[in-house]
């Protein structure tokens, strides 16, 4: 008999919860529990800051649920940023690698052709699998899911217009503001996600332009350039600033442009874009110096607009409940994530600090740590950063130019990856390691590494800065031969006596 109504309590519960049931309109949410229930726990977005923190608050005891207005999980990071990018960044290397490469190695083939629909299904499978892995995370660890655009109207409640067309109210004790960011727009630049794309555009373009133009050299712009100039477009990016990527270690910096310059990517720094026209098969640009001066035209079949990001938080109704921000539309915290309205909260893109997906994560984690009575802890100055080019640049703690900027005595120890023997061997060996420490007591403060696989190896690099580690600390510990992460030993030694093989 027990058996029965559990079954019986199932299906009703099965006609509650589908649109076209009795109920389904009001209560309808992505997994289990009625909204109008108060929460411990409310999460607005489901990136990657927000997901997290809607589980780790559930592993935690905390009744929780998580707001997502996309019907996706994962944010921009891995629906239209992060995971799609780096699937296009592989293939397009498999096939580069494929028609400059194998020969060398001794594999030929009579004829190499690109099907890019295939290519983009195979990104567009491993987004899907991803989001369906968070999904079943939630019913895991029984994270409620509610698919909507949610806005406050009270500081413990949001109103949620849900994606079948209804609406319902969520309530919290704590509400997590997560919702991520969004292109930066130009002024005078209309994207249009056809002829001008954002990088969402450029992860779907249904074929591969003869002439691309992409403004601004930062993380973003530099590897979709790198993927459609492997594929066989003609890449120019164009950046008003006097450096690509100004955050990255000066002469770290000077040798990614060359390496990327040998790719065939064309760089016009200290430029602006003053004009667009739009009104033919491609795109016009009229490009001026930054400092003004002569104007002139580049001519692109698409033009990739990749300027930056903002933070996310228009519609959210905000300033119904008075939640301050700052001039660049970031939400200011205190040390427990807390805007100035109590019981409000918010972490990742939202907030001041790296826009990155692990720092979100990070920010989610401490978030709810503090909300369930913890401590949390994230430190901003050892967020590692990546460029997912071919090489790879990754770093940790400071550039050279900022410790110099400090006054700090410091030395500098550099190996190169072509005195690496696994480098070699795969015939792979551009690049190079470069670790700073403090001159009096060898605390390393920075690694930055060009490398493939730099992604990977700077993990040992953030793991020493963690825990004060100390450039002789790394030099003692015994790496695997033969392996790419050598480097870094040999470097370290290099910081604080010598380097053996070079």
């Amino acid at each position: 008999m027990a058996m029965a109504m559990a079954c019986l309590a199932r299906r009703r519960a099965g006609e509650l919860v589908r649109p076209g049931g009795m109920w389904g309109a009001a209560l309808y949410r992505g997994f289990a529990a009625a909204a109008a229930e108060e929460n411990d726990v409310v999460v607005i977005g489901g990136g990657p800051g927000g997901y997290v923190a809607a589980i780790k608050a559930a592993q935690m005891g905390l009744k929780t649920t998580c707001i997502e207005k996309r019907g996706s999980l994962g944010g921009t990071c891995l629906n239209v940023g992060c995971i799609p990018s780096k699937a296009l960044l592989h293939s397009s290397h498999m096939y580069h690698e494929a028609k400059h490469a194998f020969s060398s190695h001794g594999v030929k083939f009579s004829q190499l052709e690109i099907d890019l629909p295939a290519m983009m299904a195979q990104k567009d499978k491993a987004v899907s699998g991803l989001t369906r892995g968070i999904e079943g995370l939630f019913k895991k660890n029984k994270v409620n899911y509610v698919k909507g655009f949610g806005k406050f109207v009270s500081p413990s409640e949001v109103s949620v217009d849900m994606l079948q067309g209804e609406n319902t109210v969520v309530k919290g004790k704590h509400i997590i503001i997560a919702t991520g960011s969004d292109v930066k727009s130009l002024p005078g630049v209309t994207i249009d996600e056809k002829k001008i794309v954002s990088s969402t555009g450029a992860l779907s373009l249904s074929e591969i332009p003869k002439k691309l133009v992409v403004i601004g050299a930062g993380y973003i712009g530099l590897e979709m350039g790198s993927v459609w100039g492997r594929l066989g477009s003609e890449v120019t990016v164009v950046e008003f600033a006097p450096d690509i990527v100004p955050t990255m270690d000066g002469e770290v910096r000077k040798q990614f442009q060359r390496m990327l310059e040998k790719q065939k990517m064309k760089f016009m720094l200290k430029t602006k874009v003053v004009g667009v026209d739009t009104s033919g098969d491609g795109v016009k640009l009229t490009v001026e110096p930054a400092a003004g001066g002569e104007q002139s035209t580049l001519e692109a079949d698409v033009v990739l607009v990749s300027a930056g990001r903002a933070p996310f938080t228009a519609g959210l109704g905000l300033e119904t409940i008075g939640v301050q921000t700052d001039k660049v539309g970031r939400i200011p915290v205190d040390h427990h994530f807390m805007t100035n309205v109590k019981g409000v909260y918010a972490i990742g893109d939202v907030i001041p600090g790296p826009m990155l997906a692990h720092k979100a994560e990070e920010d989610g984690v401490a978030c709810v740590e503090f909300i369930a009575g913890k401590e949390g802890h994230v430190d901003y100055d050892l967020v590692p950063g990546v460029v997912y080019t071919h090489p790879e640049v990754a770093s940790v703690g400071k550039t050279e130019e900022q410790v110099k900027a400090l006054g700090v005595s410091y030395r500098v120890g550099k190996f190169p990856f072509l005195a690496n023997s696994r480098a070699k061997a795969i015939d792979d060996a551009e690049g190079l390691v470069k670790i700073l420490a403090e001159k009096e007591t060898d605390k390393i403060l920075g690694v930055h590494i060009m490398a493939p696989n730099a992604g990977e190896l700077i993990h040992e690099a953030v793991l020493a800065l963690q825990y004060g580690a100390s450039s002789e600390d790394i030099a003692r510990t015994c790496h695997a031969h033969p392996t790419m992460s050598e480097a870094v030993k040999e470097a370290a030694m290099a910081t604080y006596d010598k380097p053996i093989h070079i």
